[in-house]
């Protein structure tokens, strides 16, 4: 199964209140004892263990501190940075607008051997033409109200997107078909579109798939996300950004794409699917 972003966040933060619950018991305080040796008030203490509050620093080595366990505070620090670096607002990733966000994946995709990439909603970035990409930014823009350069976002996109022609890259993706029926941008633009898909399918670094709407399945329809070499995984939502870098998590996504992959259809069959959307633009 897929993970929500949010969810992810929020089980982490579970994990490491869990750990500093532990560690409170193991000391054996309560959390009244704990909170007069930390000097706040014993309700924090609660949000903390219920993974209500996020601790700051301080909070974990004062925590360990008053436990006796100040050997642990390192380990506890780091993996609560690492759980609020996993969440980061959108509106903080494109307050300087959308070219920026582009530029700033180029060295990531460069480095990347394999790409391991499920899309429920659009065409995957690496497959979009200009007029498409076009319209697509444009309505995030829009929507989010981002400073307006979606053309020098549009070019960053194409720049970053050579990788899928170059150097020793290999893609493996797949779709769902509904993402060959979304209507992004006009009918001249998804048809350009979808004669891209089928110009990429016969690229020998591309592996694409598409899950029909009729396939009986085993895994059903989750957000987009994409595995890099099996170390790290980026998920989208609405209203965040997930990196994810545990092996744990990188591994639920490769299990899912596993289980996406089996549903879905390749070679003719795969073409036969774009063709089709193709064609229904003329209806």
């Amino acid at each position: 199964m897929s993970v929500h972003p949010s969810s992810s966040v929020q089980q982490a933060r579970e994990r490491l209140a869990a750990r500093l619950r532990d560690i409170r018991l193991d000391g054996g305080l309560t959390k009244r004892e704990l909170a007069v040796r930390c000097g706040w008030h014993e309700s924090k203490s609660g949000r903390i263990e219920n993974a209500k509050t996020p601790p700051s620093d301080a909070d974990i080595r004062a925590w360990c501190t008053a436990c006796s366990a100040d050997g642990q505070a390192a380990d506890l620090i780091a993996a609560n940075r690492r759980t609020e670096a996993m969440y980061v607002e959108w509106r903080r990733l494109q307050r300087t607008g959308l070219r920026r966000l582009q530029e700033s994946g180029a060295s990531l995709y460069q480095r990347t051997r394999q790409f391991r990439v499920y899309c429920s909603d659009v065409v995957p970035g690496f497959l979009q033409t200009p007029g498409y990409a076009t319209a697509l930014l444009t309505s995030i823009a829009t929507f989010r109200g981002t400073p307006d350069d979606v053309t020098e976002a549009m070019e960053a996109r194409m720049r970053r997107n050579s990788v899928i022609r170059e150097g020793d890259h290999r893609f493996a993706l797949v779709l769902e078909e509904s993402v060959l029926r979304y209507r992004i941008g006009d009918a001249d633009t998804m048809a350009a579109q979808l004669g891209h898909l089928l110009s990429a399918m016969a690229l020998p670094s591309v592996s694409l798939g598409v899950i029909p709407f009729a396939v009986e399945r085993t895994i059903w329809p989750m957000a987009t996300f994409t595995v890099f070499d099996d170390e790290r995984v980026h998920a989208d939502s609405l209203d965040a950004a997930a990196t994810l870098t545990e092996p744990g998590q990188v591994g639920l996504y490769v299990r899912a794409f596993q289980g996406l992959s089996q549903s879905a259809v390749f070679g003719a069959a795969a073409r036969g699917l774009v063709t089709q959307a193709l064609a229904a633009l003329d209806g």
